[in-house]
């Protein structure tokens, strides 16, 4: 056995839900409130999730996603965690909160948990704009990365999902993220490379 490989070893919940992952969205006769996509298929994975609410909770949860096995099991897992949450827990589900229930994840195959939450949000972000509601709950999840400039991952995020900032130059343009003491730099660019990748920017 390779010194290294037991940082490939999947938990038995990982193996389980990759291999009879929950929730799949299979055919079209599921018709979602709302509908979240991040992810690029060039970049090897992409998730679809869709939700159907009733009286502000997730009454069923469905979805795609072109990934690996740990992408498969953590959203997997995450549809179930969902399914009956209400949208502002949903809301709140971290990868974190998905890995644990896993029994944990590899450490180079925790990106992987991150798409699925953020589709769970885009899914919830459309059902309410398709209500002409306007959302409270991203305020409660947003963290400030940049303290001086009060620059949270949510702004950084809104920026680069709507392509107002390709590069980290626009970003620093419209957010003067970096311009005063300059500690949020390394943590904005990682942020702003992986909002990259998951809206395909």
């Amino acid at each position: 056995m390779n010194k290294n490989s037991s940082v490939w070893v999947y938990t038995d919940t990982v193996k389980e839900h990759f291999m009879n992952p929950k929730n799949v969205w299979e055919d079209d006769t599921f018709i979602p409130d709302g509908e979240g996509l991040v992810g690029s298929m060039a970049c090897g994975d992409q998730m679809k999730v869709g939700i159907t609410v009733k009286d502000d909770k997730i009454t069923d949860l469905k979805w795609q996603t072109y990934g690996c096995a740990s992408a498969i099991a953590s959203t997997s897992m995450m549809s179930e965690i969902a399914i009956g949450m209400t949208l502002e827990e949903a809301y709140q589900l971290t990868p974190a909160m998905i890995t644990d229930r896993l029994g944990g994840l590899p450490q180079h195959k925790f990106h992987c948990s991150v798409l699925g939450d953020k589709a769970l949000r885009a899914s919830i972000d459309d059902y309410l704009e398709k209500q002409g509601r306007e959302n409270p709950y991203k305020k409660r999840v947003a963290k400030v990365i940049c303290e001086c400039k009060n620059v949270t991952d949510q702004r950084i995020e809104e920026l680069v999902k709507s392509k107002e900032a390709t590069t980290l130059d626009e970003l620093r343009d419209i957010t003067g993220y970096g311009t005063v003491c300059g500690k949020c730099q390394f943590k904005v660019q990682q942020l702003f490379d992986e909002f990259k990748h998951i809206y395909d920017v």
